[in-house]
């Protein structure tokens, strides 16, 4: 039997059949395809290195790159390599990880993909709502968020908890 390449869950007895069924199949093959790519990108844990020239990631915020659309922090490097090869190319932007169509710029269509990764417990999503919280004054929406992805092993997380403790910011001051 043929499997459908793209949601994996339907099987055909030939290609003519698969061809016959596609006007059916193909809005649960399309979301059921989506619901794999997000799974896959979920499943990936945030590391101390760039996820796409794999060199360690700058200390200094100001030279990282969140996206949207798959919520992977890569180095500003890569960031302008993605930018160059575009233009030189005459390309539409695309996400330099997943290779999607670039997600637009705006806050709104930012702040849903993060809360969507954060429901599924994706580190840098846990981390960056911890820093919404935070700038709203929100100290205890913060705690909860760093804390679960300090838990899953993000760094930044764990400093900003220090932080959190250090300052007695919504937490009982250490000493």
């Amino acid at each position: 039997l043929k499997t459908c390449t793209g949601c994996k869950s339907a099987r055909y007895c030939s290609i003519k059949c698969q061809k016959e069924h596609r006007s059916q199949h193909k809005r649960a093959c399309k979301k059921r395809a989506t619901e794999l790519r997000d799974e896959v990108l979920f499943r990936q844990t945030e590391g101390t290195d760039c996820p796409i020239c794999l060199l360690p990631m700058p200390l200094d915020p100001d030279k990282l790159a969140m996206i949207s659309c798959c919520g992977r922090k890569i180095c500003a490097g890569c960031e302008f390599a993605n930018a160059l090869r575009e233009i030189e190319e005459g390309l539409k932007p695309t996400c330099p990880f997943c290779r999607l169509p670039a997600p637009r710029d705006d806050e709104k269509t930012f702040e849903v993909n993060m809360k969507r990764r954060a429901e599924v417990d994706d580190p840098a999503a846990l981390q960056w709502m911890g820093v919404e919280c935070q700038q709203k004054g929100d100290y205890s929406g913060a705690f909860e968020f760093w804390t679960r992805a300090a838990e899953l092993g993000d760094s930044e997380s764990h400093y900003q908890l220090s932080v959190m403790y250090h300052g007695g910011y919504g937490v009982e001051k250490d000493e």
